[in-house]
């Protein structure tokens, strides 16, 4: 059954504060609820409470949507995010995204755990995306489009806001928080890369491999989102140190790499908030 966005944002009108307009939407991914801590005067939603979205099944996600003040910018926090290896529909994705744009959000930004091919990127450390390699098998623009929503054809050179990652660079410096840089290799998973794969993909030109990101990326961008992102190192790739790769570590070292993004994110935000149309 097709879900119409009025019906969405119905749900979300009967929850939020009157005169509430976030400017920021922010999705968190394994390991960083914690962020979410940074709201203040929250409302949280359940994700099945609004139509069209599921409860996700990994640990770590808490399938909440926040909407409250960080640093004294409205925001919507997505606490939680839908994988398509959970077997979620393209027409969830569509609606988790967008739903913050017809709130009033001007800029979207991303986090999520990645394991690292870049040396001097270890676990608990923090990587502003810069750009993308899209090794899922699908896109959740396939597909009638809508045009009220964006374009058939648009342009991915600017994916990743160059403004804002100026903002996110800055903000770390201004607090001595190191932040790498590199492109994403989004998989479809569950299951973690081979060491051959990720030689692979690091002859591609990819710096991280994740589970997610990319499918939020391309809706956000569609519907005239800009997009920020910054990911959590839990691991070394596959075949770049003998420690074994597990969930249980992905959420222990994303927790550790939290502890930044909570000092970076009320900045990155006020001033990102500035800047956004």
């Amino acid at each position: 059954m097709t879900v119409l966005m009025t019906d969405v944002m119905q749900v979300i009108h009967r929850y939020q504060h009157k005169g509430f307009s976030p400017r920021i939407g922010m999705i968190l991914g394994s390991g960083l609820s914690s962020l979410s801590e940074q709201i203040e005067n929250s409302v949280t939603i359940p994700y099945q409470a609004i139509p069209g979205l599921q409860v996700g099944t990994v640990a770590g996600h808490a399938s909440l949507m926040l909407m409250g003040n960080m640093g004294g910018v409205p925001v919507v926090c997505m606490r939680g995010r839908l994988h398509v290896y959970e077997g979620t529909p393209y027409d969830s994705i569509r609606i988790f995204v967008r739903l913050m744009k017809h709130m009033g959000c001007h800029a979207l930004v991303i986090t999520g755990a990645v394991g690292s091919m870049l040396p001097n990127a270890g676990p608990g450390e923090l990587v502003m995306v810069t750009d993308h390699i899209n090794f899922q098998p699908g896109n959740p623009l396939v597909g009638h489009n809508d045009e009220s929503e964006g374009p058939r054809f648009f342009g991915m050179e600017d994916a990743y806001d160059p403004g804002l990652q100026d903002i996110m660079q800055s903000s770390a410096n201004n607090l001595g928080i190191q932040l790498h840089r590199g492109v994403y290799i989004s998989t479809l998973g569950p299951c973690f890369e081979t060491p051959a794969e990720i030689r692979a993909f690091r002859t591609l030109g990819a710096d991280v491999v994740g589970m997610s990101v990319v499918p939020e990326v391309l809706v956000a961008r569609h519907c005239g989102l800009r997009v920020a992102c910054v990911t959590a190192v839990t691991n070394y790739a596959a075949g770049m140190s003998n420690e074994r790769i597990t969930h249980e570590g992905t959420l222990h070292f994303g927790e550790i790499a939290a502890r930044n993004l909570t000092k970076l994110s009320p900045q990155f935000v006020k001033e990102a908030s500035n800047a956004v149309d």
